[in-house]
Formats: C-alpha cells, sequence, structure tokens
C-alpha cells in the first residue's frame, strides 16, 4: 500500500477507535472486515499504530495541537512513528530509517518539521501526567499498591504484551510441542512458572500450525495459567468454572482432570459460551459441558448446591490487569463503573460458594490491578463465611512444584497469602486470587 494511504486509513482507524463507543480490539477487527483488501503487514500496521495512541494518549494529545491538518492524522503520525521506534528497538534496529523513512515519504515538510521537533522532547522535561499516561483515578491507588515500582509498572503497561501459548497436557509434552514450533521456525521458551507455558517471539499466524489444529496449543496468558492450576481439579471430581466466558481456564481445568469426572462452564453470555465450542472440540475433552445460566442464582445453579468439588469465580471485572493487550480500558473504565462491578463481584462470589461440598476449594480471580476488586471482595468474603477458611496460596503453588511460587504472592489482613501478579515483576497479566477450603 502507498504510504499516504496507509497513513490515511491508521488516521480513519484512530478516529474511529477514539470514540470509545465498542472495545478496540473489536473496532479494529471490524475494520479489517470493511477493509479485506489490507495485507498482513499493513493490518500489524494498523493496529500498533491504533493501540500506540492508546497506550500513549494524554502525551500525543499533548504534542498535537503543535503540529498540522486533522487531529485524527496528527495522533496517527505520533502513533506509527512511535510504534514503529519500539519495534526497531526489540529488534535492535536503527531508527533513523526502514519505516522512519516510509512514514515522512507520506508526510508533508511541515509535517516532518513537527515530528523532530517532537523527537527533541526528553521525557525528564514531560509532565507526569504526559508520562505515565494514566487517568488521574488510577495513578494513586497504583502508587499506593506498588510504590516505587510505579514507573517500571507504567513502563511495562506501555509495552506489547508478550505471545504465551498453553500446552494441551490431555495430548501433547511442552518439550515436543516446543521442538515443533522451532521446526516452524517460532522460537519459544518455557514459561518460569507454569508447567503448561511456552513464551514465543513475534506474532506468527498459529491458526494454521498443525499444533493448533489438531488441539496441542491454545492461546493464553501464563498467568491465565496459573488461576487454573491453583485450583488443582482432580481426575473423577465436579467442578464448575462459574464464569467461564469463552473457557479458556476450563480447557486448561478439563486437561488437569484428565478429562475424567465432570466440568460445568457456567457463564450469563450465550454468545460467549459458543465460542468455546470449537475450542472445546479441538481439545478431545468430552467432561466438558457448558450451560447459559440467566444469573448467578439460576436454578442450575442452585440444584448443584453442596455437590462440588472446586469451583473457580473468574469474576467480571474492570480488566485493568490487561493494559498491555486492552489499552483503551483505562479510558472506558470510570469509578463509578469499578464500584458497580464489585457490588456484583461479591454477590457472585457468594452465590458460587453455595455449590462447594466440605473439604472443597473455592478460587476468586480478576485480571484487575485494584484492590477494591480484589483483596476488599476476599477479605469481605472471609469476614461473611466462616465455615470458609482462606489458604495460603503460595504455599498451594509450591506444592505443585511452582518455582518462586512465594514471589508471586501477597498477604492479606490474616497474613495468609494472595496470589498477585503484576506485568513488571513477572511477565504476565495483572492478576488475582484468594483461594479457601470450605470447612463444614
Amino acid at each position: 500500500m502507498h504510504p499516504k494511504a496507509l497513513l490515511d486509513a491508521c488516521a480513519e482507524l484512530v478516529r474511529l477507535t477514539l470514540t470509545f463507543e465498542h472495545p478496540a480490539d473489536a473496532m479494529v477487527s471490524r475494520f479489517f472486515r470493511d477493509n479485506r483488501g489490507l495485507g498482513p503487514r499493513e493490518r500489524a500496521t494498523l493496529a500498533e499504530t491504533v493501540y500506540t495512541v492508546l497506550r500513549k494518549k494524554l502525551l500525543f494529545d499533548h504534542l498535537a495541537p503543535s503540529g498540522y491538518g486533522p487531529k485524527e492524522r496528527r495522533l496517527a503520525i505520533l502513533g506509527f512513528a512511535h510504534s514503529q521506534d519500539e519495534y526497531a528497538r526489540r529488534a535492535n534496529a536503527s531508527v533513523e530509517h526502514g519505516p522512519r523513512d516510509f512514514l515522512k515519504s507520506a508526510l508533508t515538510d511541515q509535517e516532518k518539521n513537527w515530528l523532530d521537533q517532537c523527537d527533541t522532547i526528553k521525557p525528564d522535561d514531560l509532565m507526569e501526567r504526559h508520562r505515565h499516561n494514566l487517568p488521574e483515578w488510577l495513578v494513586q491507588p497504583l502508587k499506593d499498591q506498588v510504590g516505587a515500582g510505579f514507573w517500571p509498572l507504567v513502563e511495562s503497561l506501555a509495552q506489547s504484551a508478550p505471545l504465551d501459548l498453553r500446552v494441551n497436557t490431555l495430548k501433547e509434552k511442552r518439550a515436543e510441542v516446543q521442538k515443533e514450533l522451532a521446526q516452524a521456525a517460532i522460537k519459544s521458551v518455557a514459561t518460569p512458572y507454569s508447567p503448561w507455558g511456552l513464551r514465543i517471539e513475534g506474532k506468527p499466524a498459529l491458526t494454521k500450525l498443525p499444533a493448533f489444529t489438531r488441539g496441542a496449543i491454545e492461546v493464553q496468558d501464563e498467568g491465565s495459567q496459573l488461576l487454573a492450576l491453583l485450583l488443582d481439579a482432580k481426575r473423577g471430581e465436579m467442578v464448575v468454572d462459574f464464569c467461564a466466558g469463552a473457557g479458556g481456564k476450563t480447557l486448561a481445568i478439563g486437561a488437569s482432570m484428565r478429562n475424567t469426572g465432570r466440568l460445568y462452564a457456567f457463564d450469563v453470555s450465550g454468545h460467549r459460551l459458543d465460542a468455546l465450542k470449537p475450542r472445546l472440540a479441538r481439545s478431545g475433552l468430552s467432561n466438558v459441558h457448558p450451560a447459559a445460566i440467566a444469573h448467578e442464582r439460576d436454578e442450575r445453579v442452585k440444584r448443584l448446591a453442596g455437590k462440588i468439588d472446586r469451583v473457580l469465580v473468574d469474576a467480571p471485572c474492570s480488566g485493568l490487569g490487561t493494559l498491555r493487550r486492552n489499552p483503551d480500558l483505562k479510558w472506558r473504565q470510570t469509578p463509578k463503573a469499578v464500584q458497580e462491578l464489585t457490588a456484583k463481584q461479591s454477590a457472585i462470589l457468594a452465590s458460587a460458594a453455595r455449590l462447594l461440598k466440605a473439604g472443597g476449594r473455592l478460587v476468586y480471580a480478576t485480571c484487575s490491578i485494584l484492590p477494591e476488586e480484589n483483596e476488599a471482595i476476599a477479605e469481605a468474603f472471609s469476614a461473611a463465611h466462616p465455615d470458609f477458611e482462606l489458604q495460603d496460596a503460595g504455599q498451594l503453588l509450591a506444592q505443585l512444584k511452582v518455582d518462586g511460587a512465594q514471589a508471586l504472592c501477597s498477604g492479606g489482613e490474616s497474613g495468609t497469602g494472595y496470589l498477585r501478579l503484576w506485568p513488571h515483576l513477572h511477565q504476565t497479566d495483572g492478576f488475582f486470587a484468594a483461594v479457601w477450603t470450605r470447612k463444614r
């Protein structure tokens, strides 16, 4: 595609995305469907430009007024330039030629001069808000939690996330899949914590790989894999994935059960559960039973009360632990929306707890980094349910032979550890999990 046409397309996609009427990934996918003539490189450039604008929105909003032309074009120029600079940095290549030359061939002389002037601005000369690129309501809660780790966290959130795979251990061994990927010129390393995970370089076309089509691999962040591992579902048990969504954790749990027992995948969205069907077919699992429920007090839930060995509640949340993948969330979420979510999280957790039999295990998890969605929910549940005993997540993971398990956890008010994953510390999405055992 001609550089000017590609930049115009970038500007249009930026304009559409910044309406925030739909999630960024949905908007990008729709744009690609409406413009099927785009090749893989053009799609990659468009997506990275838009996501860079979302990650650095406050900085670009600060720089854009000194430029020329429509604002979405100015933002697209900055996003294009910064995304290509980051690509060159990761590849340890010069940013003076190649992508920058391609971009500048689409610019007017005024725009070139403006972009060069923007490049001379040093980060230390910027206001704090233009460096962290976070909404103000989110800044202090993060500083309170991570202290001196705030700026390393900010830096990690400004990067794109690595691509993690989960090996379906029902079908394959991790080492064998790693060799197969290497034969396809895809480099990978074993994830440091999950025994099922591989982290790969770049973004290859995984769906075309034999390992994918036969169900040997699934895309899944290592942190998400650890949630399924923490549930530690056994052969022959009755297990519920209470907020299953598209079923990534369901499939991991089913494999750990060695395709025995009975695994219910509940969700209030039948549409999300539909996305599980092709994945389930590839997985080789026959012990999974998806079921759409009307709400957390659905009759299907009541009929199973006191009968279940293990329950995972991966609750609907703000998703702010996934900002590397979904940077639009920081602009689409609000304190009011989070407050509404916490009420829903408490209700779902209380209902799910009724499913457990004596001795059963309950795991509450989110992909949020906010304490009101995490520790506050767990501590309120413990106080209201004395028949549930909080377990130390670090000890449980250590028993499962997870290296450095205690470093993945933080203590609650009781001193018992919660799983607490951070992008800048663990190279996973931000995750939280609390674990209880029902005493009676």
